[in-house]
């Protein structure tokens, strides 16, 4: 396609075929996981249908996406980008949409600032396009020079500095370039923005725009791709709209959960208001104690994005530092945690602790009392004086209906910020917003962390709001449902197969309210080396997985997911991350999530097949 017309017509036919889970699925199959090429094989795919005009909706659901995560991108998104590609005549990987409108500028102001370079920022629009920017120079560290445009023309040459051209045009009409442009990002308000990185060469900013969508924001929505697809087809539809108390019944459901009684906020992933947690902490400990390091102390197998975007942090921050948090293969978090805040106080640092309970992906939930003595401890610096108390970030997507923020919880005493993501329990899989709240002593914290939610644009949209008021009413009912039933499949592998090692939560931590519908699994095998072992365990669990799909192809997903509405889940962690964990801190166990909906019998007789087919009974 080269022509505007060709494009308009090539949409028209294919959009009303879209297949619905183009629009609804928010993860997708991993038996195809590759990730670095999820967009060109989607891509090269869906060039040959419609070069045959083959559009159909049967071909079109066949396509590969090895997306995981609609945060990362997906086929709607893959396909805005291809059109905009073909619009501005470059190459598809040149282009990138986001959800939000400011942060494809900060990801090339990153990406600047850690390789020293001077950055131009010129716009068109009527407003300046960031938003904060006494918090973008003193918190983030980021500098350039903004200025004003009436038109590219006006934008010169710069030999020593990145240009960044921001404007607000049609999607569908390409803009007026000029060779001095390196970057250009245009706005849609309703629906996001795009990145078009003007040389082709420049494969390393590619790279950077593209990790900071996967780790600190989103990909543009499926919803709002598809509505902007169908107005560049000359067929406009109408925007989300807001429905009434859907603000005040989310806001609600988190605070009856969490046992918060803060306002919570509410992001267009977990990730992303996870980014914002970090930052207003990290402005908090720059504001309260601006002479000491600041040490972020995390397990170092906690998957993908939360290991990722904390190193990612420290990378950025001059004070910022990662600490590690051993919670599994042995390893006890409280007693970690003890020699963590042992070092920072003897550094005299400000401690931000980020940890899931339970721990993934042991699903382990550590004794709350203890943990509660540890993070409440006193304790000295070198100088003898009293050193900084943690902040406590705690990521309860596991278990998000466990009242960790309320007066009578064991952290009651400890600055305590929760989150979770919502695309798991609190939507069931419909949407992926995140939120968080702030347990009393905390909430001070909160309007740090809204400030910098804020200037990221990464609040929840229209749509995903109204998604969580529809869902979050059931949750803790689908909870149950699933823990009764996963407890049940754990159950029926004790007795199958005594030998292999669950890791799953106790029944007395069941009682307190941690109620889990994920669990991990080791199968057994016999080798004489420990090398030996994990090679065959390894090789063992993804046979099981295959099996499982393959006798369940309906019921039965590759996915990294949990806590949606229908099915099981199976995945093997370290295998389906794309994140910066170390190989030697990789594990890889099956982590097996089952549904509120689900036939544990069929699981368990299919489980039963596996074990006699290699030998384990």
């Amino acid at each position: 396609m080269n022509t505007n017309t060709e494009i308009r017509q090539s949409l028209k036919k294919l959009l009303p075929n879209v297949p619905q889970n183009w629009l609804k699925l928010t993860t997708h199959r991993l038996d195809i996981y590759n990730e670095a090429n999820a967009k060109s094989e989607f891509l090269n795919e869906l060039k040959k249908l419609i070069k045959s005009g083959e559009t159909d909706t049967k071909q079109l659901k066949n396509l590969p996406t090895a997306y995981d995560y609609i945060r990362l991108g997906h086929q709607l998104s893959s396909l805005l980008e291809w059109v905009l590609a073909e619009i501005n005549q470059v190459n598809d990987e040149q282009v990138i949409a986001f959800a939000s409108k400011t942060m494809p500028i900060l990801a090339v102001l990153r990406h600047n600032a850690i390789n020293n370079q001077a950055t131009h920022i010129y716009y068109d629009t009527e407003h300046s396009p960031l938003i904060d920017e006494s918090r973008l120079n003193n918190i983030y560290g980021y500098h350039y020079q903004l200025s004003q445009v009436a038109d590219t023309d006006d934008i010169p040459q710069q030999s020593e500095a990145s240009v960044i051209y921001v404007t607000q045009q049609p999607f569908n009409k390409k803009p007026n370039n000029n060779p001095a442009i390196d970057v250009m990002v245009n706005i849609q308000p309703q629906s996001g923005s795009y990145v078009l990185i003007q040389q082709a060469d420049s494969q390393a900013l590619v790279k950077a725009i593209q990790h900071v969508r996967r780790r600190e924001t989103i990909a543009m929505s499926p919803l709002n791709c598809y509505r902007v697809l169908n107005e560049m087809a000359g067929k406009p539809t109408e925007s989300s709209v807001l429905n009434p108390n859907a603000e005040n019944t989310v806001a609600h459901c988190i605070q009856n959960n969490t046992g918060s009684g803060s306002t919570p906020l509410v992001a267009s992933s977990g990730l992303s208001i996870q980014y914002a947690i970090l930052m207003g902490l990290i402005e908090y400990a720059q504001t309260e104690h601006p002479d000491k390091p600041i040490k972020i102390i995390l397990p170092p197998n906690c998957y993908g994005g939360t290991n990722d975007q904390s190193r990612r942090v420290a990378d950025l921050v001059p004070q910022a530092e990662i600490i590690d948090l051993p919670v599994d293969g042995g390893a006890d978090l409280v007693n970690s945690l003890e020699t963590a805040l042992e070092s920072v106080a003897e550094a005299d640092g400000v401690p931000i602790v980020l940890a899931e309970i339970p721990t993934n992906p042991r699903v382990e939930v550590p004794d709350m009392t203890a943990l509660s003595k540890t993070l409440n401890k006193q304790r000295q610096t070198p100088n003898k004086e009293t050193a900084v108390q943690p902040v406590f970030m705690v990521d309860q997507t596991f278990c998000p209906n466990v009242p960790l923020l309320g007066s009578d919880s064991e952290l009651a005493n400890v600055k305590t910020i929760s989150f979770t993501s919502g695309s798991k329990f609190p939507s069931g899989g419909r949407c992926i917003a995140g939120y968080c709240a702030a347990n009393q002593v905390a909430q001070d914290l909160m309007p740090l962390i809204e400030a910098h939610l804020t200037l990221s644009d990464n609040q929840a949209n229209e749509n995903q709001i109204n998604t969580l008021a529809e869902t979050m009413p059931s949750m803790t009912k689908r909870i149950d449902q699933a823990y009764e039933n996963t407890r049940e499949f754990v159950q029926a592998i004790r007795t199958l197969l005594p030998s292999a090692k669950i890791f799953y939560v106790t029944d007395d931590m069941a009682q307190s309210g941690f109620k889990p519908s994920v669990f991990s699994l080791d199968l057994p095998v016999e080798a004489k080396t420990r090398q030996e072992q994990q090679e065959r365990q390894k090789e063992l669990n993804k046979k099981l997985i295959a099996f499982m799909i393959q006798r369940h192809p309906k019921s039965c997903k590759n996915c990294v997911s949990y806590g949606q509405l229908k099915g099981s889940y199976w995945t093997i962690p370290a295998t389906s991350t794309q994140g910066t964990t170390k190989e030697d801190d990789k594990d890889y166990v099956v982590r097996v999530s089952i549904s509120p909906d689900v036939d544990v019998a069929e699981l368990t007789k299919s489980f039963k097949a596996f074990c006699e087919e290699h030998d384990l009974l």
